[in-house]
Parts: structure tokens; sequence; C-alpha cells
């Protein structure tokens, strides 16, 4: 399965770049299964990818400790169901099961069925109901209803590293999609800011690992400048936004920021602004 190239070969880059966090002393969180998931092939990928940019390591350890969070604090508001989109190697329906909130993951088929037989083989239960198709293509709500997923209920939504792969026609419609058929839902994402898509931002570094990932396959197309902007025309209010600099600064206060990309980076939680019935 591990073929590293593009979108779903991100799944396992990511996967070992979390999984740099369970190596420290101490960890922003702990991820027992993400090894489950990776091999030599993974990690020569990683390292490749993280040769000529090796701050872009810190990106998924930060973001996997705010996404954790924000989670957590939905689930402790009333949330009962958690639904994650384009979920490759996710653990947190292992990491994160509490009793009483039901996980839904959507993602490529394939990438599933090996997440789950890894999973399995470990005597590990994953927990989670999979959805096995492409949210942009196939019907995303039909498909969550076919699912069991219910509409009515609270649902957070996670959708982790995805956006600076669509287009804007992509990311209007899935979070207006989820707004208005949704009850009551958030959903957390993070993004780009346009500068790093257009190569504007005159950092060497950053247009380095920006072409890495295009040659992988798999370029950065879409940024966001005007959140707030994005959100209102989604049926959306904005709970929260950091950058990624905003979060090293929190965690590592002691150690320099490595490189200007951290303030390009952006983590945010929406909410839609009328719950529906």
């Amino acid at each position: 399965m591990t073929e590293i190239q593009k979108v779903a070969g991100t799944a396992f880059v990511v996967a070992e770049f979390r999984n740099d966090e369970n190596k420290e002393a101490h960890p922003l969180y702990h991820d027992p299964f993400v090894h489950l998931f990776l091999d030599r092939e993974s990690k020569k990928a990683a390292d490749r990818i993280s040769q000529s940019f090796p701050p872009i390591r810190n990106n998924v350890r930060l973001r996997t400790r705010y996404f954790d969070d924000r989670l957590r604090l939905q689930i402790d508001q009333g949330f009962r169901q958690i639904l994650i989109l384009g979920a490759g190697l996710d653990t947190r329906p292992q990491r994160i099961a509490n009793e009483g909130v039901a996980y839904f993951e959507i993602d490529a088929p394939e990438t599933q069925a090996f997440k789950k037989a890894k999973l399995e083989e470990n005597s590990v239960d994953p927990n989670t109901t999979y959805v096995g198709a492409d949210y942009l293509t196939d019907g995303m709500l039909a498909l969550l209803r076919q699912s069991g997923l219910d509409f009515s209920l609270p649902t957070h939504v996670i959708w982790e590293g995805n956006t600076m792969y669509l287009d804007h026609g992509a990311v209007h419609r899935i979070l207006t999609d989820l707004m208005s058929a949704i009850g009551r839902c958030s959903t957390s994402f993070d993004y780009f800011a346009e500068a790093v898509i257009r190569d504007e931002t005159g950092d060497p570094e950053i247009s380095s690992v920006v072409a890495r990932f295009a040659a992988m396959g798999a370029p950065w197309t879409y940024g966001i400048d005007d959140l707030a902007e994005l959100a209102a025309r989604c049926g959306a209010k904005v709970l929260d936004r950091v950058t990624l600099a905003d979060l090293h600064r929190t965690y590592w206060p002691d150690q320099p920021l490595a490189s200007p990309l951290y303030g390009y980076y952006s983590l945010c939680t929406v909410e839609n602004v009328v719950e529906r019935a």
C-alpha cells in the first residue's frame, strides 16, 4: 500500500511527522497507534520532504495538538458525532474515544482498508464508521445519511491537511453543505495564506517545500486571506483562529521560530450561524 505519491501518499508523510512527537520527553500529545502504519518507505518519503525544509515536520506536530484540543472541547460541549474528512491515517477515533461519541471517516476505500487491516491485525478497535468515497465528487451528504450520520445531532468536523489541495469552489461548497445540512455543526480546518500558494513569500525555503510537494504530485493550490468573509459566505462564524507561530510560542516558548512559514499557516474553527431544526 505504501505508495508515497500524490495526495493519498501524503498521509504516510503526515503520519511519520506525527510520530515524531512520540519521541519527545514532554510530548504535546501521545499517539500509540500511528507507528502501525509506518515502514521504511514512509520514513524515506518523509525524510525527502523535510530534507529541504526541516521545519515542515513541526507543522504536523503543532496542528495535531490544536485539532486534539478543539475536538476534546467540542465533546465537552455536547458534540456527539465526529466527522473526519479526508481522514488519511488519523487515529483520533482510537486515541480520543468517548462513550456515546460516534466517529465517521470519509476517505479513499484503499486507504481505509489499509488502516482498518493494520488496526485489526494489532487488536485495535477502529471505533469508527468508514465511508469509502471521494467526499468532493461522490455526494458527501447523501453518503453520510446512508452511513448513519444523524444530521440532527451536534457534529464536529475535522478537515485537516485538505484545503490547500483544493480550490475556492470546492472549499466553499463543502463548508456550505456542512453548515446548511447539519443542525449544529462546527468545523476545524487548516489553511495557508495565498502568498504561499502564489510563491510570493520571498522565502527560498518555503518555495523549496512547495516545489517538493508539487514534485510528489500533491501541489498546494488554494489559500485563504480573509477567513471571516469565507465563513460568512458559507453560513458560518469564526470561533477561533491561530497561526502556527502562535502555537509555537505557546507550546515551545523557549525555542526560536524556525521559519516564516509558521506565520502563513493558520488553524481555525467555524460554526454555523443558525442552528437547523
